[in-house]
Protein backbone atom coordinates (compact mmCIF):
# COMPACT_ATOMS: atom_id res chain seq x y z
CA UNK A 1 0.00 0.00 0.00
CA UNK A 2 3.02 2.48 0.89
CA UNK A 3 4.97 3.70 -2.33
CA UNK A 4 7.97 4.17 -0.95
CA UNK A 5 9.97 4.65 -4.40
CA UNK A 6 11.38 8.03 -5.22
CA UNK A 7 9.01 10.85 -5.68
CA UNK A 8 11.17 14.16 -5.32
CA UNK A 9 8.27 16.87 -5.68
CA UNK A 10 4.82 17.72 -5.15
CA UNK A 11 3.02 21.12 -4.68
CA UNK A 12 1.57 22.85 -1.94
CA UNK A 13 -2.42 22.54 -2.77
CA UNK A 14 -3.69 24.59 0.48
CA UNK A 15 -3.19 25.65 3.88
CA UNK A 16 -5.47 26.32 6.43
CA UNK A 17 -5.18 27.11 10.02
CA UNK A 18 -7.57 26.21 12.76
CA UNK A 19 -7.94 29.54 15.40
CA UNK A 20 -10.43 27.58 17.80
CA UNK A 21 -10.21 23.96 18.34
CA UNK A 22 -13.23 22.08 16.66
CA UNK A 23 -14.47 25.23 15.02
CA UNK A 24 -13.90 26.24 11.24
CA UNK A 25 -10.88 25.79 8.95
CA UNK A 26 -9.40 29.31 7.71
CA UNK A 27 -7.80 29.08 4.40
CA UNK A 28 -4.64 30.96 4.13
CA UNK A 29 -2.34 31.75 0.24
CA UNK A 30 0.71 32.52 2.69
CA UNK A 31 2.30 31.83 6.09
CA UNK A 32 5.22 32.28 7.46
CA UNK A 33 6.50 28.81 9.68
CA UNK A 34 9.11 29.53 12.17
CA UNK A 35 10.97 26.81 13.58
CA UNK A 36 9.82 24.69 16.28
CA UNK A 37 6.20 26.35 16.14
CA UNK A 38 2.72 25.04 14.38
CA UNK A 39 1.20 27.53 12.06
CA UNK A 40 0.59 31.19 13.98
CA UNK A 41 -3.04 31.04 15.62
CA UNK A 42 -3.85 27.92 15.27
CA UNK A 43 -5.38 25.90 18.05
CA UNK A 44 -4.77 29.08 20.02
CA UNK A 45 -8.08 28.92 21.56
CA UNK A 46 -10.34 25.81 22.81
CA UNK A 47 -13.71 25.64 24.55
CA UNK A 48 -13.38 23.18 27.58
CA UNK A 49 -16.15 21.09 28.44
CA UNK A 50 -16.26 21.57 31.88
CA UNK A 51 -13.82 22.00 34.70
CA UNK A 52 -10.56 20.85 32.45
CA UNK A 53 -7.73 21.53 35.06
CA UNK A 54 -6.33 23.69 32.50
CA UNK A 55 -3.90 26.43 33.56
CA UNK A 56 -2.70 28.84 31.45
CA UNK A 57 0.31 30.07 33.55
CA UNK A 58 1.55 26.33 33.19
CA UNK A 59 -0.50 25.12 30.10
CA UNK A 60 0.00 21.33 29.16
CA UNK A 61 -1.04 19.06 27.11
CA UNK A 62 -4.51 17.69 27.68
CA UNK A 63 -6.96 14.87 25.95
CA UNK A 64 -9.64 16.82 23.44
CA UNK A 65 -12.05 15.11 25.21
CA UNK A 66 -11.68 18.16 27.74
CA UNK A 67 -13.04 20.12 24.86
CA UNK A 68 -15.68 20.71 22.56
CA UNK A 69 -15.02 18.74 19.41
CA UNK A 70 -15.87 16.90 16.17
CA UNK A 71 -15.26 13.68 17.55
CA UNK A 72 -18.36 13.86 19.89
CA UNK A 73 -19.55 17.27 18.99
CA UNK A 74 -20.38 17.14 15.35
CA UNK A 75 -22.90 20.15 15.90
CA UNK A 76 -19.52 22.17 15.57
CA UNK A 77 -19.42 21.88 11.85
CA UNK A 78 -22.82 23.28 11.25
CA UNK A 79 -21.07 26.65 12.72
CA UNK A 80 -19.07 28.69 10.70
CA UNK A 81 -16.55 30.93 12.24
CA UNK A 82 -13.93 33.52 11.15
CA UNK A 83 -11.03 34.94 13.72
CA UNK A 84 -9.31 38.31 12.97
CA UNK A 85 -5.62 38.08 14.22
CA UNK A 86 -5.56 41.49 14.75
CA UNK A 87 -8.82 42.37 16.37
CA UNK A 88 -8.53 39.17 18.02
CA UNK A 89 -12.72 39.09 17.68
CA UNK A 90 -14.26 35.69 16.68
CA UNK A 91 -17.98 36.16 14.72
CA UNK A 92 -20.11 32.82 14.76
CA UNK A 93 -22.45 32.56 11.69
CA UNK A 94 -24.99 29.74 10.85
CA UNK A 95 -26.85 29.78 7.35
CA UNK A 96 -25.39 33.43 6.92
CA UNK A 97 -26.68 35.03 9.94
CA UNK A 98 -24.36 36.18 12.50
CA UNK A 99 -25.36 34.36 15.99
CA UNK A 100 -22.36 36.54 18.36
CA UNK A 101 -18.87 37.86 17.80
CA UNK A 102 -16.65 38.81 20.93
CA UNK A 103 -13.14 39.88 21.46
CA UNK A 104 -11.30 37.22 22.84
CA UNK A 105 -8.82 39.59 24.07
CA UNK A 106 -11.34 41.00 26.85
CA UNK A 107 -13.09 39.29 29.06
CA UNK A 108 -16.71 40.62 28.08
CA UNK A 109 -15.78 39.54 24.33
CA UNK A 110 -15.19 35.98 25.88
CA UNK A 111 -18.09 35.66 28.21
CA UNK A 112 -20.15 36.39 24.84
CA UNK A 113 -18.85 33.63 22.84
CA UNK A 114 -18.86 31.27 26.32
CA UNK A 115 -22.78 32.38 26.74
CA UNK A 116 -23.62 31.10 23.43
CA UNK A 117 -21.94 28.02 23.75
CA UNK A 118 -23.71 27.30 27.17
CA UNK A 119 -27.35 27.94 25.61
CA UNK A 120 -26.63 26.13 21.81
CA UNK A 121 -24.24 23.41 23.29
CA UNK A 122 -26.52 22.93 26.69
CA UNK A 123 -27.19 19.22 26.52
CA UNK A 124 -23.36 18.52 25.46
CA UNK A 125 -22.08 20.14 28.13
CA UNK A 126 -20.01 18.86 31.63
CA UNK A 127 -19.92 22.45 33.19
CA UNK A 128 -20.00 25.62 32.37
CA UNK A 129 -17.74 26.33 28.76
CA UNK A 130 -15.09 28.09 28.93
CA UNK A 131 -12.82 29.82 26.40
CA UNK A 132 -9.17 28.83 26.99
CA UNK A 133 -5.73 29.64 25.76
CA UNK A 134 -2.28 30.57 26.69
CA UNK A 135 0.98 32.79 25.57
CA UNK A 136 2.83 30.44 23.23
CA UNK A 137 -0.02 27.39 23.92
CA UNK A 138 -1.51 25.18 20.87
CA UNK A 139 -4.25 22.83 21.56
CA UNK A 140 -3.32 20.29 18.85
CA UNK A 141 -3.86 16.64 19.59
CA UNK A 142 -0.35 16.11 20.11
CA UNK A 143 1.72 17.84 22.58
CA UNK A 144 4.46 18.62 20.63
CA UNK A 145 4.23 21.58 18.40
CA UNK A 146 3.86 20.57 14.44
CA UNK A 147 2.16 20.93 11.46
CA UNK A 148 -0.44 18.79 10.16
CA UNK A 149 0.00 17.79 6.39
CA UNK A 150 -2.65 15.36 4.24
CA UNK A 151 -1.79 13.58 0.62
CA UNK A 152 -4.94 14.62 -1.58
CA UNK A 153 -3.86 11.45 -3.74
CA UNK A 154 -4.16 9.29 -0.18
CA UNK A 155 -7.91 11.15 0.16
CA UNK A 156 -8.80 9.94 -3.16
CA UNK A 157 -7.40 6.35 -2.75
CA UNK A 158 -9.88 6.30 0.52
CA UNK A 159 -13.18 7.79 -1.83
CA UNK A 160 -12.48 4.69 -3.67
CA UNK A 161 -12.63 2.55 -0.58
CA UNK A 162 -16.18 4.19 0.38
CA UNK A 163 -17.27 4.66 -2.98
CA UNK A 164 -18.24 8.15 -2.47
CA UNK A 165 -16.33 11.49 -1.43
CA UNK A 166 -14.48 12.33 0.96
CA UNK A 167 -14.16 16.21 2.08
CA UNK A 168 -10.27 16.65 2.48
CA UNK A 169 -11.46 18.69 4.90
CA UNK A 170 -12.61 16.18 7.64
CA UNK A 171 -9.03 15.76 8.42
CA UNK A 172 -8.57 19.04 9.21
CA UNK A 173 -5.29 19.58 8.29
CA UNK A 174 -2.46 22.53 7.82
CA UNK A 175 -1.22 21.74 4.70
CA UNK A 176 -3.13 19.50 1.52
CA UNK A 177 -0.80 18.20 -1.05
CA UNK A 178 -0.71 17.11 -4.54
CA UNK A 179 1.68 15.09 -6.33
CA UNK A 180 2.71 12.22 -4.18
CA UNK A 181 1.29 8.75 -4.92
CA UNK A 182 -1.81 7.66 -2.83
CA UNK A 183 0.34 6.85 1.09
CA UNK A 184 3.51 7.78 -0.53
CA UNK A 185 3.99 9.77 3.11
CA UNK A 186 4.40 7.26 5.32
CA UNK A 187 7.27 6.44 3.76
CA UNK A 188 8.75 10.15 3.96
CA UNK A 189 8.45 9.56 8.17
CA UNK A 190 12.11 11.26 9.24
CA UNK A 191 12.83 13.05 5.99
CA UNK A 192 13.08 16.45 5.59
CA UNK A 193 11.17 18.17 3.43
CA UNK A 194 11.63 21.81 1.86
CA UNK A 195 8.86 24.21 0.95
CA UNK A 196 10.10 27.69 -0.05
CA UNK A 197 12.93 28.91 2.53
CA UNK A 198 10.90 26.87 5.20
CA UNK A 199 12.18 23.23 6.29
CA UNK A 200 10.08 20.30 7.85
CA UNK A 201 11.12 16.84 9.82
CA UNK A 202 8.48 14.92 9.28
CA UNK A 203 8.04 13.00 12.65
CA UNK A 204 5.08 10.47 12.67
CA UNK A 205 2.06 8.98 10.84
CA UNK A 206 -1.37 10.39 12.11
CA UNK A 207 -3.78 8.38 13.44
CA UNK A 208 -7.10 9.02 13.00
CA UNK A 209 -10.37 9.26 15.52
CA UNK A 210 -14.17 9.28 14.70
CA UNK A 211 -14.12 13.39 14.31
CA UNK A 212 -12.96 12.35 10.32
CA UNK A 213 -16.70 10.97 10.02
CA UNK A 214 -18.04 14.34 10.13
CA UNK A 215 -18.88 15.81 7.13
CA UNK A 216 -17.57 19.61 7.59
CA UNK A 217 -20.14 21.45 4.95
CA UNK A 218 -23.42 19.53 6.49
CA UNK A 219 -22.49 18.22 9.95
CA UNK A 220 -23.74 15.13 9.09
CA UNK A 221 -21.83 12.09 10.77
CA UNK A 222 -22.25 9.88 7.62
CA UNK A 223 -18.83 8.05 7.32
CA UNK A 224 -17.21 4.99 9.08
CA UNK A 225 -13.80 6.21 7.88
CA UNK A 226 -11.09 5.03 11.05
CA UNK A 227 -12.74 1.35 10.59
CA UNK A 228 -12.79 1.07 7.06
CA UNK A 229 -9.44 2.22 7.13
CA UNK A 230 -8.67 -0.70 9.65
CA UNK A 231 -10.40 -3.21 8.15
CA UNK A 232 -8.94 -2.87 4.55
CA UNK A 233 -5.64 -1.47 5.66
CA UNK A 234 -4.60 -2.92 9.57
CA UNK A 235 -4.68 0.90 10.29
CA UNK A 236 -6.54 3.85 11.11
CA UNK A 237 -3.77 6.43 10.00
CA UNK A 238 -4.41 9.32 7.22
CA UNK A 239 -1.59 12.27 7.31
CA UNK A 240 1.63 13.04 8.48
CA UNK A 241 3.28 15.60 11.35
CA UNK A 242 5.88 17.50 10.99
CA UNK A 243 8.40 19.70 13.05
CA UNK A 244 9.22 23.08 11.58
CA UNK A 245 13.01 22.87 11.74
CA UNK A 246 14.10 25.99 9.57
CA UNK A 247 12.22 29.50 9.39
CA UNK A 248 10.71 29.89 6.08
CA UNK A 249 7.70 31.98 4.39
CA UNK A 250 5.61 29.30 2.46
CA UNK A 251 2.58 29.85 -0.26
CA UNK A 252 -0.04 27.92 -2.27
CA UNK A 253 1.59 26.57 -5.26
CA UNK A 254 5.31 26.13 -3.55
CA UNK A 255 6.97 23.19 -5.01
CA UNK A 256 7.45 20.73 -2.02
CA UNK A 257 10.77 18.52 -2.12
CA UNK A 258 12.37 15.74 -0.14
CA UNK A 259 15.99 16.65 1.02
CA UNK A 260 16.76 13.98 2.66
CA UNK A 261 15.36 10.45 3.56
CA UNK A 262 14.91 8.29 6.81
CA UNK A 263 17.89 6.41 7.28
Amino acid sequence: MIDSGSVDTATLDSIYRYPVKGLSPEGMDRVSLRAGLTLPEDRRYAIENGPSGFDPANPQSLPKIKFLMLMRNERLASLHTRYDATSHVLTIHHHGCELVRGDLDTAAGRAAIEDFFATTFAKELRGPPRLLSAAGHSFSDVARKVVSIINLSSVAELERLVGQDVNPLRFRANLYVSGWPAWHEFALVGSTLAIGEARLKVVKRIVRCAAVNVDPVTAVRDLELPHAMMRNYGHDDCGIYADVIADGDIAVGDTIRVLSSPA
